[in-house]
């Protein structure tokens, strides 16, 4: 048996399409971890910063060219940042874990 609490709403019983308090729909599914708390975000990080970095050593020597140019190391960091994107939305399209209430 249901009892009724001062707002009339029986206790008990879970609302599918709005919440009682008129603050919207429930969330059906989870959400992935923010893309700054992940590690492949790191990762993104420090190769990035290793590859401006060996751009920077790198240089011309006596009777040698510069062998890892400017528009090279950035055509790395392009590449790296279309593989980090490419990984957030795997990890995006992968995450539909059903989600309820209770937490369980």
């Amino acid at each position: 048996m249901t009892t009724a609490n001062p707002g009339g709403t029986p206790t008990g019983r879970r609302t599918t399409s709005a919440d009682v308090s008129g603050h919207g729909t429930r969330r059906l599914s989870t959400e992935t971890k923010s893309a700054l708390k992940t590690t492949e975000f790191f990762v993104y990080i420090a190769a990035v910063i290793a590859v401006l970095i060996a751009s920077m050593l790198v240089g011309t020597e006596e009777g040698h060219l510069d062998y890892f140019r400017a528009d090279r190391a950035w055509m790395y960091i392009v590449i790296l940042t279309v593989g980090y994107m490419l990984s957030r939305g795997l990890a995006k399209s992968g995450s539909r874990d059903n989600y309820d209430d209770n937490g369980s």
